[in-house]
């Protein structure tokens, strides 16, 4: 068999094999996520409401939650680097400075501010970053 033949058999088996795969093996876990239709479906959506009943649920937990708490959900992108507790590692320590301090580093940051050597790492990281964000960050940072 030439070796071409061989390189779009394995192509093709890979190609359709995969995703087929993926779809046979592919299992939901939550309770946003449903696999079935018909009477299945139904009742998913007589448990949880359905999709917009989820989403309207999940915006309003995220208006009734605290600063600290939506900061402590920001700050997972955080946690490489400051530790999750703020103690440092690759990045310095964060625990023990205000919510004032970490916003106004981060504004820096944003702002395409040099402040150390991984500024560019950070410059990145902050422009991902709403104002919003930025003062939960900070609040959560202050919280530790």
């Amino acid at each position: 068999m030439p070796r071409y033949a061989i390189v779009i058999s394995l192509f093709t088996l890979f190609a359709f094999g995969l995703p087929l795969w993926g779809m046979q093996n592919n299992k939901y876990t939550s309770e946003d996520n449903h696999g079935c239709s018909g009477e299945c479906y139904e009742a998913w959506v007589a448990q949880t409401g359905g999709v917009v009943a989820l989403e309207t649920a999940s915006a309003q937990a995220r208006a009734e939650a605290s600063p600290e708490k939506l900061g402590e959900q920001a700050y997972i992108g955080c946690i490489a680097c400051h530790g999750a507790k703020g103690e440092g590692g690759i990045g310095p320590m964060l625990a023990g400075q205000s919510a004032t301090e970490i916003a106004a580093k981060l504004l820096q940051y944003k702002a395409g501010e040099t402040r150390g050597k991984q500024s560019s790492l950070m410059w990145s990281q902050a422009g991902l970053l709403s104002d919003q964000d930025i003062d939960n960050i900070g609040a959560f940072v202050e919280s530790l």
